[in-house]
């Protein structure tokens, strides 16, 4: 599905986005919460889904036709660039989830400028592919420091805008000081799950000294299973676009454990610890890649290696319910100053000018 918009100013190229799928993490985080905002400052944009989503399929058509019916419907996108001619095309990670640069071959050659967004260490799937997509691009937008180091070796023009949020939805609630039982927060989706099981035994020791609850926002529960639940208070709260802030928002204490063995997660780009400290979170994270740009240990939020560390840190903002405001005051001064949308755009702006020329 294709979305436009006519509003011009002279100096601003037309832009158009092809991205994941409307409810794909890194489509809303990188690309549609900008949108409107580059609208506003007279950026004609057009934004391109895939359908069914990139990592999706639709259960009554099954895998193999939903592919199919990707490739249709990107093989209409790169039809109607031929009389759009935007003046910039970003696009957000890659077409298609596949070793194949075929459809990204087609794009280059129907473009002017081509401009490579990348969130995550997509490279690592398929390091061929994505060499020869950086290559081919005019630019690439990155969303961490990890990110650019290893794009800088394929491209020479990458630029580091860090995953954001927007502050206009992202607002702090606060729970009343004596509410219990504290609420620990976790958000993401079914794949990343996994990730909490260092975290767990930190809960179970503390079971018996503080009243904690473990929140799980998430899609479904099949993933669930894999997690040893046995004797913690917990919680599923299905993951909804129009549900999912406020579930967050009234929790107290938001955690992001990551194995510092997986070479994925040193690519993350923090968007669940940046999405606690937003809403006035403290929050505790591994130190594993960009966790320990984001958190200054002891100020804004906690750092943890070792279950004790997990202990430790759980109790102490468990205990305190000051300590948690005040570290969540100073963790949403963070995200205002250096991961939201509203302090990153005119950034975005600039970069997107420079990429058109």
């Amino acid at each position: 599905m294709i979305y436009g918009s006519s509003k011009s100013f002279a100096d601003n190229p037309s832009l158009q986005f092809l991205t994941s799928g409307p409810t794909t993490p890194s489509s809303r985080y990188r690309i549609f919460q900008y949108v409107d905002h580059l609208r506003a400052s007279g950026f004609p944009c057009r934004v391109a889904n895939s359908f069914p989503e990139k990592y999706d399929y639709l259960p009554v058509l099954g895998w193999h036709a939903s592919r199919a019916l990707k490739r249709a419907v990107r093989r209409w996108h790169l039809l109607q660039l031929r009389w759009t001619r935007p003046d910039v095309v970003v696009l957000e990670r890659e077409l298609f989830h596949e070793p194949s640069t075929e459809f990204e071959e087609i794009l280059r050659r129907r473009v002017r400028r081509l401009v490579l967004d990348v969130d995550d260490g997509i490279f690592l799937h398929f390091p061929d592919k994505f060499r020869r997509l950086a290559e081919m691009c005019d630019g690439i937008i990155v969303g961490n420091s990890f990110l650019q180091e290893y794009c800088a070796a394929l491209n020479p023009r990458v630029v580091l805008i860090p995953t954001c949020v927007d502050l206009q939805h992202y607002q702090p609630a606060e729970r009343p000081a004596d509410s219990t039982p504290v609420i620990v927060g976790w958000i993401g989706t079914p794949s990343n799950l996994a990730q909490l099981q260092l975290v767990l035994p930190a809960l179970r020791s503390l079971r018996t000294h503080c009243p904690l609850r473990l929140r799980i926002i998430s899609v479904h529960r099949q993933e669930l299973d894999e997690l040893d639940l046995a004797g913690l208070d917990w919680e599923l709260v299905p993951w909804r676009a129009e549900t999912a802030l406020e579930a967050l928002r009234q929790c107290d204490i938001g955690v992001m454990p990551l194995s510092a063995d997986e070479p994925w997660n040193r690519y993350k780009c923090g968007l669940k610890l940046i999405e606690y400290m937003a809403v006035g979170l403290p929050a505790i994270a591994s130190p594993v890649g960009v966790n320990a740009q984001i958190v200054t240990h002891g100020v804004d939020g906690y750092l943890a290696e070792t279950t004790d560390d997990w202990t430790d840190q759980l109790a102490c903002l468990a205990t305190d319910a000051n300590l948690r405001r005040q570290m969540g005051l100073r963790a949403r001064e963070t995200i205002v100053a250096r991961y939201s949308v509203q302090a990153w755009l005119p950034k975005l702006e600039e970069v997107l000018r420079d990429f058109a020329k």
